[in-house]
């Protein structure tokens, strides 16, 4: 932790690195749609290298599709993060992972510190999959980042007509993230980007939805939940399980992501359902729909936020002033008071 610290610091200077604390999952950008979003284009797997980068590479891709492989170890629910990052995290408008890689280390001020693109990961344990945070500079943490990196740096030297293998990084280098200074970009991909912001690549994220006509509800978010959601999620929420295995996930529950994850906010499942819901169909739903449905599956019961020290309302104050329902009484109890316990 240490030596990554010093380093980041070194790449931006004057900035204050708070004592660590839990990631408070500030939402993912959301910023107008970009048809052109659509022409990004990481390389296939099978252009993953031989060797020990590439071994890496396809550790990454393992765990991002598979992250049960990690069961009891770091993930203790029953999602995978392609879940929520669709096509192995390739996809544009859902959150892909090549966006991300290139837009930290960032400064967040919400928690006074700057967050590597392993921090970022680290949350994503913690909340996402209810889980326990890897160890410093764990081989999860390496292989997820160096998978990162090869599908933004693959999908930039397709852009900007650059031939050859991504160029490998040093572990140190995967763990930080793309955003910074002197970063060993292609000298054709660097040329192509000047001027440009890349942490803000287009089809980062999910993209922004329109407000409602009405105030979204519960109760209309049912009713759209049973005649689009529930044929691959169960009219109880729990997703199709076979032979012990989650083929589509649960939306709330015990297997569930927690209450602290980014996609427990209203709106940002609402950009997400949107865009990306019925699975393999995109945009089949009303604006109105997407937010209603939204509600629905926001208000039910799931994990605990892992920052819950034994009050509720100090934890809503502190962590939940958003678009969201913890907190907020339920079918006569207040979201949160029953909650499904963390891993120890």
């Amino acid at each position: 932790m240490k030596k990554r610290m010093l380093l980041i610091a070194a790449l931006f200077p004057g900035l204050l690195l708070a004592d660590t604390k839990l990631d408070p999952q500030p939402e993912l950008p959301a910023v107008a749609r970009d048809d052109a979003a659509d022409t990004f284009r990481p390389a296939p797997f099978s252009e993953i290298p031989e060797g020990e980068f590439g071994g890496k590479v396809r550790a990454g891709y393992t765990i991002f599709v598979n992250s049960q492989t990690l069961r009891d170890e770091f993930v203790f629910n029953d999602q995978n993060c392609v879940n929520c990052h669709l096509n192995a995290g390739r996809n544009a408008n859902s959150a892909p992972l090549w966006g991300a890689y290139f837009a930290y280390p960032a400064f967040r001020t919400k928690n006074n510190k700057i967050n590597s693109f392993s921090d970022r990961i680290e949350g994503c344990f913690r909340y996402s999959m209810n889980g326990k945070v890897p160890p410093e500079g764990d081989d999860a943490l390496i292989a997820v980042s160096a998978y990162a990196y090869w599908l933004g740096m693959s999908g930039l030297m397709n852009q900007y007509g650059v031939d050859g293998p991504v160029p490998e990084l040093t572990d140190e280098q995967l763990l930080t993230g793309g955003k910074v200074d002197d970063f060993p970009f292609p000298a054709e991909v660097a040329a192509g980007l000047a001027g440009q912001d890349v942490s803000k690549l287009p089809g980062r994220g999910y993209p922004k939805l329109a407000a409602p006509e009405l105030d979204y509800d519960i109760d209309r978010g049912a009713e759209v939940y049973d005649r689009h959601c529930a044929v691959c999620h169960g009219s109880d929420g729990q997703g199709l399980r076979a032979e012990g295995i989650n083929s589509l996930p649960p939306l709330w529950g015990e297997g569930s992501f927690n209450h602290g994850a980014g996609i427990h906010r209203v709106n940002t499942a609402a950009f997400f359902i949107y865009e990306n819901m019925p699975l393999g169909k995109s945009i089949q739903l009303t604006i109105q729909e997407a937010w209603d449905v939204a509600a629905y599956l926001t208000s039910h019961e799931r994990p605990q936020d892992p920052r819950f020290e034994g009050d509720l309302a100090a934890t809503v104050k502190e962590y939940h002033d958003h678009a969201c329902y913890y907190g907020d009484e339920i079918d006569g109890a207040a979201l949160g008071s029953q909650a499904y316990p963390n891993p120890e």
